[in-house]
């Protein structure tokens, strides 16, 4: 999802990334860093003051705090599963009187425009009571076969300590894909919030203990090192890890824990396509997929990353997502009028745009429309500022079609036939979700079917549901949380074979 896969050194908001490097680290050792605890600070830029001060923890701090998480667990376990769903309720409903609190903090620490940040703190609390809705079904004991004088099942028990790797882009949506379901199946959880957003994890420690959860059963790891992090995850303690964020850094953790066995759940990244065919509302599925390109400034992990239309309509689609972006406001995110903030860093932004220019350089064609608040990027407003863009005239030689950008980078190339756009969808090294636009129902089935992805949307995009499962296929992901096998993750299968006596 994050192309850092949240654990990035800078953390940064509307200006060039601040470094966090432990207090006593000469400036000329600064490239021996990474086995170091990190010392790191969030800055508000307005005031330019510090709104997040705190030491990265260091190795032996961490293999204290996972010691003391595998002692509240083996407490955790025996309690029932309504007592932990009173938990979890009674935390959503802290966080409903704090809303506003939490939505002008997430808005300070990653640059997302206010007017969008409490929608994510609100379907954070939908998708938590769809887990818990499920929890019962989903932990339920699962019969043998019949047979008389046995008793035979296949019980489903908590795991012990998990390590949950969130992620900046929407912190509280991705970990509650794994917090609410570790919780509720009685696992005790060590959080590693992203860099970018680290309030995040202390606002969700303050909350589930007001909310009754016994101690130590959460904790925080604040870490900035990727050494260090490495070396949690192979801590014994740690039973399982979750992880969200970039393919590379995915991997990664799976190298760290190789000679171990211990399962790592993997959500990474994307490069998800869509296909609009000549049949469709034209106007509407411009205005669906310039949102579905460009909210969150790109940086969602199913954010529409390229899209394919058919040749008959290609001109209108153009034409009518430029006249979408004439609406939208490059700003200040924390102005209520602000459509589209920052991206997270600088060199977020230098990587967004190294895909632009390698665009550019093999004939692609800027075709974004006039608008004067994309103009400020390069001159009023300071940072990490980049107007989307519209490219037209792509091909696959561009790394912007073949790997994720990450960013507000709308290509759109035309195709003769649902054949042509199918392979092009499928010609990546990713699969994290698809959409094909069309009214014929019946052959969009019949296209997405055929479509290599973990969810493939039909007029739709851009969208996680809980009741489905969340699940990338190829390099975008192992595993899977939400949906009918979201507690599989936290849980593991113990058989029960007992001969009547």
């Amino acid at each position: 999802m994050s192309p850092d896969g949240g654990g990035s050194w800078g953390i940064s908001n509307f200006q060039p990334p601040i470094e966090c490097f432990p207090r006593n680290v000469p400036l000329q050792d600064r490239d021996k860093r990474s086995h170091l605890p990190f010392h790191r600070a969030t800055y508000k830029i307005q005031l330019r003051r510090v709104i997040f001060d705190q030491p990265g923890a260091s190795l032996a701090d961490a293999t204290k705090i996972a010691a003391s998480s595998k002692q509240a667990f083996e407490a955790y376990r025996t309690t029932t599963l309504s007592q932990r769903k009173e938990i979890v309720k009674r935390a959503l409903d802290i966080v409903d009187t704090r809303i506003d609190e939490l939505a002008k903090e997430l808005t300070t620490q990653m640059g997302r425009p206010i007017r969008y940040c409490a929608g994510e703190i609100k379907t954070m609390r939908l998708r938590a009571e769809h887990m818990m809705d499920i929890a019962e079904e989903s932990l339920a004991d699962l019969p043998g076969q019949p047979q008389e004088g046995f008793n035979r099942s296949v019980k489903r028990v908590p795991l012990g300590p998990v390590l949950i790797v969130g992620a900046w882009n929407y912190p509280y949506l991705t970990t509650v894909n794994a917090l609410v379901p570790a919780l509720l199946a009685g696992n005790s959880v060590l959080l590693r919030p992203s860099p970018q957003t680290p309030l995040f994890g202390d606002r969700m420690l303050e909350i589930f203990t007001e909310a009754g959860l016994p101690k130590n059963v959460l904790q925080v790891l604040h870490i900035g090192s990727l050494d260090v992090l490495d070396q949690v995850a192979q801590l014994p303690a740690v039973q399982s890890i979750s992880f969200t964020g970039s393919t590379a850094g995915g991997i990664r953790l799976r190298e760290a824990t190789a000679r171990q066995v211990k399962p790592v759940n993997l959500e990474l990244g994307g490069n998800d396509p869509a296909y609009v065919r000549p049949d469709v509302d034209v106007k509407n599925v411009a205005e669906n997929l310039v949102d579905g390109a460009v909210f969150n400034s790109g940086q969602s992990c199913c954010s529409v990353e390229r899209v394919y239309v058919h040749e008959k309509i290609y001109d209108d689609f153009v034409r009518l997502v430029q006249e979408e972006l004439k609406n939208y406001k490059l700003g200040d995110p924390q102005d209520e009028t602000t459509t589209t903030g920052p991206v997270i860093s600088a060199p977020a932004k230098v990587k967004i745009q190294s895909h632009i220019d390698d665009a550019l350089s093999k004939g692609a064609v800027n075709s974004t429309p006039e608008n004067a608040t994309f103009a400020l990027a390069n001159t009023a407003l300071k940072g990490n500022y980049l107007a989307p863009i519209v490219l037209t005239n792509v091909n696959h030689k561009m790394i912007t079609m073949k790997e994720e950008t990450f960013g507000p980078v709308m290509p759109i190339m035309k195709v003769s036939s649902d054949e042509e756009a199918i392979a092009l969808m499928n010609d990546t090294d990713y699969g994290l979700t698809a959409s094909v636009w069309t009214k014929d129902l019946a052959k969009g089935e019949e296209i997405i079917d055929q479509v290599e992805a973990g969810t493939v949307f039909l007029n739709r995009c851009d969208y996680p549901a809980p009741d489905l499962a969340w699940t990338g296929w190829k390099s975008s992901g192992l595993g899977c949380t939400l949906g009918p096998r979201a507690y599989d993750g936290f849980t593991k299968l113990k058989s029960y074979h007992i001969k009547n006596a």
